[in-house]
């Protein structure tokens, strides 16, 4: 039987950053991946047309340049390049106007004064106030819950950023912010449209916090990529943790914890075998597929399976990637490009498709994220090409078709091409010749994305819902809040853990860091001895 101090299930960017962490401990650590490669969420290839790359599930990493754990593994060292597109983020309005957010504060503010007088003044001024306490909200926001020390910082910079009136304005809803600050739709679009990569809704209290860590995250680091596409941002990872001594088995899917007088043992995979955790294990799946999956109920609480039978989904998603032989033909197309663009011109229509999403309906005129990579990244595309994704949500249970076209959401093939068509029609609206410049096209229904990513339930990519409800202390259930479970030495290291969803890695980095702590105070009480597993060598629990 294997052994090692640590084993972690899942090569996610969570679990390759615990696994990092784990390693530079001093650990022996073993990572288990059910898929061919490592990096869950953070995949590129080139199955959609040869000389193309695409990202099949992230591609912009905003969170990941505010990360101070993932700066910290100085993964340029391991083939990690970044690079930006010209400019961050744009949104097109049906006029020919463009919003767009520039790497320098001072030409975004200068293009959004253009659109309506004024708005960029008060760009200027959100800023100034990031300046002066944004480092501090990024480090609470990603540190485990209670954020002493981030908290504490933030506290002591609170006057300077407005006071009770900033954090009034970090609780309230996007379209309060919005209105509140602006007075023209281009700023209140790209504050809204960030706000929408979460599944919180426009007028729903804390919808604000993701929209404006986004958009400041934008305007001060950009929307950096990985060279070569996502999946070299987790090679990377995989590189570093390798050249620690760490060890990663593909093609093992984990069946179950070993579970031993309240302990988590071992984890036991598809193939019979049975690897001893000595440390910890390290979960880098969504809850409910630890709780009552890998580790069993008779293992748990009762009051525990009661609470996860309230654990909510976050909507799912429909992806499309096109293969172009050209630019995307955009109306009056920004100087700099945009890398990603949000297509819905009002908060009122982003609000609409959110409702209807929440009422079960297919949305009529999808919200929709765009991502042109070769703007970004001259590698993703042969010259003159563009590697173009766009993603939308959709409900998990679907009453009716909004758009009147016969979805029905059962997310087969059918149901995922005509989603694919509605989105494309969207997108030509915007750009009149969109599709005579696609020479291949790939859909990834709910369905698709799950059977490559097993994460990603029906298409959910946060992990589970980012409302309030289900976030801090209330992550994944409420009692929690932290990376440890009721299962000693077993730690929840994914997006279903606080502080949630993105690539910024504090999931696993909690997690990590519970693990080694916790085997801090185990020494104290063995004499420096490693605490023993209760399982004998080549033992098989019953």
């Amino acid at each position: 039987m294997a052994t090692a101090d640590a084993v972690v299930i899942g090569s996610g960017p969570n679990g390759l950053v615990a696994a990092n962490l784990l390693a530079d401990a001093g650990w022996d650590v073993m990572v288990l991946e059910t898929q061919a490669d490592v990096g869950g969420a953070v995949h590129s290839d080139s199955s959609v047309q040869d000389g193309y790359i695409h990202d099949t599930f992230s591609s912009f990493y905003p969170l990941a340049a505010g990360s101070r754990t993932l700066k910290s593994l100085g993964l340029e060292r391991h083939g990690l390049e970044w690079l930006h597109a010209p400019s961050v983020v744009g949104t097109p309005f049906s006029d020919g106007r463009w919003a767009v957010l520039h790497r320098d504060r001072d030409d975004t503010a200068a293009g959004l004064d253009a659109l309506t007088p004024g708005d960029g003044d008060a760009w200027l001024q959100m800023c100034r106030q990031w300046d002066r306490i944004g480092d501090q909200v990024v480090g609470a926001l990603l540190s485990p819950f209670p954020p002493v020390k981030s908290g504490l910082g933030a506290l002591a910079k609170l006057r300077s950023a407005g006071g009770l009136a900033f954090v009034r304005m970090l609780l309230a809803p996007a379209r309060t912010v919005a209105d509140q600050h602006f007075r023209g739709d281009g700023p209140k679009m790209l504050l809204a449209g960030n706000a929408a990569h979460a599944d919180i809704p426009m007028d729903a209290p804390g919808s604000a916090v993701m929209g404006w860590l986004l958009i400041m995250l934008g305007q001060h680091m950009g929307y950096p990529v990985p060279k070569g596409g996502a999946g070299m941002l987790a090679q990377s990872m995989a590189r570093r943790f390798e050249s620690e001594g760490g060890t990663i088995r593909t093609r093992t899917r984990a069946t179950e914890v070993v579970v031993r007088d309240g302990r988590a043992v071992a984890v036991r995979t598809e193939h019979g075998d049975q690897i001893e955790a000595r440390q910890a294990v390290v979960a880098d799946v969504t809850a409910p597929s630890l709780y009552g999956d890998l580790v069993g109920w008779d293992n748990l609480p009762d009051r525990f399976r009661r609470k996860m039978g309230r654990f909510e989904w976050d909507p799912g998603t429909v992806k499309v990637d096109w293969a172009l032989d050209g630019q995307i033909p955009w109306t009056n197309g920004p100087a700099q490009t945009p890398g990603t663009v949000h297509l819905a011109e009002t908060i009122d229509e982003l609000a609409t498709a959110q409702q209807q999403i929440n009422n079960h309906e297919v949305p009529a005129r999808p919200f929709m994220l765009v991502g042109q990579m070769a703007s970004a990244d001259p590698t993703r595309a042969p010259q003159g090409g563009e590697a173009v994704w766009a993603y939308t949500h959709v409900p998990h249970h679907t009453d009716s078709d909004a758009g009147g076209e016969g979805i029905r959401g059962t997310w087969d093939r059918d149901d995922a091409e005509r989603m694919a068509d509605r989105m494309q029609r969207k997108i030509e609206e915007y750009a009149p010749g969109f599709g005579d410049r696609v020479t291949a096209r790939r859909v990834l229904g709910p369905h698709e994305m799950q059977d490559r990513n097993e994460s990603l339930h029906g298409g959910a990519l946060n992990g589970g819902t980012s409302n309030l409800q289900q976030e801090l202390v209330f992550r994944p259930v409420p009692g929690l809040g932290r990376a440890e479970t009721p299962i000693k030495n077993l730690y929840l290291g994914s997006a279903s853990a606080h502080p949630g969803g993105g690539v910024h890695g504090a999931c696993g980095s909690n997690a990590a860091r519970a693990a080694l702590a916790h085997a801090r105070v185990r020494r104290l009480f063995t004499g420096g001895r490693p605490e023993q597993s209760t399982t004998r060598p080549g033992e098989v629990d019953a």
